[in-house]
């Protein structure tokens, strides 16, 4: 069948149509995304704003124009942290469904989790053995371990990327609230090392995501033209090298390196020093980067029902 699945982050909203049958790996047909950044979209008490629901909505009017001309039989459509936080996110679902007659799914970030290492599963199968699974996106951090295809541990940090970004005032930021992040990072990734650890020592450890992505390709990883199915890795030596360089540059420098789009340029600092943190609290040396990730998971576990 041809799927459609709509993706509502902090960032980014994004349509991916696959072709997809239970049992075969899904192929992509197109994509269709915008940098809506919702999580910017926000009046003063955290509620998405009037504009900002207002072109949600007509973005999924777009999705749905797509999507009906590449010929799509289902489509799935779920929102993550931006709307999952908002205060008034019930009443931003209930006016895109009733603009749109889409249903957003709000999806838990223990959800997010386990659907990202779903993903991560598939792609590098069974021999990989033991995985962790390191995540991080515009509003939150996720941690998953195990060795099955359900994880045995699956964890959600506020600790994205563009969340953090909006508590670093400057451009560059100023290194005392450098140092404040960096502290406050640490601290909380290590309430939660006891309970990766008590699963087992994992045999590999992979990161996806857009922004490890980056992190990868300004340290000299194969850029996105080379297909998906290139080895990738960001070494946590030459990270920790990055991260200090990547203080002192404006918003406009970074977006000058490889990989680094201009919009994401002004999130790549805050999302470099919770990638160092994670990596050193749980010392991990390096990481493999998978091309798959949530929206896959999500693909897939519709496929499983599909095929049950």
């Amino acid at each position: 069948m041809r799927l459609g699945v709509i993706d509502v982050g902090s960032n980014t909203v994004h349509l991916l149509v696959v072709d997809a049958h239970p049992g075969a790996h899904p192929l992509p047909a197109t994509s269709h995304k915008r940098e809506l950044r919702l999580s910017e979209h926000t009046l003063a008490d955290g509620s998405i704003s009037p504009d900002g629901i207002a072109q949600l909505t007509t973005f999924v009017h777009e999705c749905l124009s797509i999507a009906d001309d590449q010929g799509c039989e289902d489509l799935l459509a779920f929102a993550t942290s931006a709307i999952r936080e908002a205060p008034n996110g019930d009443d931003v679902l209930s006016q895109v469904h009733a603009a749109t007659e889409v249903k957003l799914e709000v999806l838990s970030g223990a959800d997010e989790s386990r659907l990202t290492f779903l993903a991560v599963r598939r792609w590098f199968g069974w021999s990989a053995g033991r995985l962790l699974v390191i995540d991080i996106g515009g509003g939150s951090l996720e941690f998953a371990a195990g060795i099955d295809e359900e994880p045995d541990v699956a964890l959600s940090l506020p600790l994205g990327a563009g969340r953090l970004t909006r508590d670093l005032p400057g451009d560059p930021p100023l290194s005392a609230d450098l140092k404040v992040l960096r502290k406050q990072v640490r601290s909380d990734i290590a309430r939660v090392v006891r309970d990766l650890h008590k699963v087992g020592i994992p045999d590999r450890v992979v990161g996806t995501s857009k922004t490890i992505r980056s992190l990868a390709r300004v340290l000299g990883a194969a850029p996105r033209g080379d297909g998906p199915r290139v080895e990738r890795v960001l070494e946590r030596e030459a990270l920790g090298e990055l991260v200090p360089r990547l203080a002192e540059m404006t918003s406009g420098e970074r977006a000058a390196l490889p990989g680094v789009s201009a919009s994401r340029a002004p999130q790549l600092l805050a999302g470099a020093i919770v990638v160092h943190g994670a990596m050193d609290v749980l010392d991990v040396e390096s990481l493999d980067l998978c091309p798959w990730a949530l929206r896959e998971g999500v693909i897939l576990r519709r496929l499983d029902w599909l095929g049950a």
